[in-house]
């Protein structure tokens, strides 16, 4: 939600009132409670014209919707237990409803980094690992950073060797947090884990401490961190990196490869590279482009590779900067 719309939607809980507003706030993540709460907590007067807006449109955006069931989760339970029976309804329960929220690790997105790592220090790395993939990458990272380096090394190699969970390992789960796991229901295995998820958080933990765990994982399994390493920046990202930055790319990359490589691309991307071009040289790339038959894919995929190898050396060399959150300085 981009900040036009996160002050339009306090407007709106602001106009509700205190009881209503709370009803709203107990179906939003622990982000989004935080976002929303920061911009009620700054907006201090809002103009006539805008509220008026603001009520106006969610007027009929409500009037355009008509709930046909109260609990669709349980609406589905129910159907289909009545439709197969227990054991053959279970089996699809579990499929269809696999994103809905695990009663227990939901608590632990609500608490804070230090509290989560004090909670999880004395537990065996794949336990931590386990019950690490279930929250928001950022939460992970700053967990992370409380452990001592080698149990968070060690967290990030399972992290990014996990392939799913078991409804019984997440039943293991619930007993190894007591409490804070307690009254979970029948749990269900979920799609979490993996190189992907491991890169996004090692982006976030900062620099100083993502040289030390690729450091840790490349000598323990060169191609899991190689995956790693391809995750934390693809060809999409270029698009992230800053103007100098792609200009600096743009000197380093043969004219033949950026056209072959940008036939695979957005046009998002290929304006970004059009606008740090001069005028003559991107109505060439342009008509270039146009004029290119069909390429391989494979071809597109190499090409962008060989950009990526370029675009990982010159982020070593520190002319172009990759990522963002952790603990950067700028001086």
């Amino acid at each position: 939600m981009d900040e036009e719309g996160l002050e339009d939607a306090a407007i709106l809980l602001m106009s509700l009132g205190e009881e209503e507003a709370a009803e709203v706030f107990k179906h939003l993540t622990p982000k989004e409670v935080q976002r929303l709460g920061e911009t009620i907590a700054r907006m201090k007067s809002v103009p006539r014209e805008r509220f008026d807006t603001v009520l106006d449109r969610f007027h009929e955006q409500a009037e355009a919707h008509s709930m046909l069931v109260n609990d669709t989760d349980e609406y589905v339970k129910n159907v289909l237990r009545k439709a197969l029976g227990e054991d053959k309804a279970n089996l699809l329960i579990d499929r269809i409803l696999q994103g809905s929220d695990i009663t227990g690790i939901e608590s632990l997105k609500w608490m804070d980094a230090s509290s989560i790592a004090e909670l999880l220090r004395a537990e065996h790395p794949q336990i931590v690992a386990a019950i690490l993939v279930h929250l928001e990458f950022d939460q992970v990272a700053d967990v992370l950073k409380q452990m001592p380096e080698r149990i968070r090394n060690e967290v990030m190699v399972r992290i990014a060797t996990l392939d799913g969970i078991q409804p019984s390992a997440l039943k293991d789960l619930n007993e190894v947090l007591s409490k804070v796991l307690a009254g979970g229901d029948r749990m269900r295995k979920s799609s979490l884990g993996g190189a992907k998820p491991a890169a996004e958080i090692i982006n976030m933990m900062g620099s100083a401490v993502e040289a030390s765990v690729l450091d840790y994982i490349r000598e323990a399994d060169m191609d899991l961190a190689q995956k790693i390493m391809d995750n934390m920046f693809t060809f999409d990202d270029v698009i992230k990196i800053d103007d100098k930055g792609i200009q600096a790319l743009l000197k380093e990359v043969q004219s033949e490869s950026l056209i072959i490589a940008l036939k695979g691309a957005t046009q998002e991307m290929r304006d970004k590279v059009f606008k740090n071009m001069s005028s003559r040289a991107a109505e060439t790339l342009k008509e270039d482009l146009e004029s290119r038959g069909p390429v391989r894919v494979s071809d597109v995929e190499g090409e962008q590779k060989e950009m990526l190898k370029i675009v990982r050396r010159l982020a070593d060399e520190g002319t172009i900067v990759l990522g963002g959150g952790g603990d950067d300085q700028f001086l």
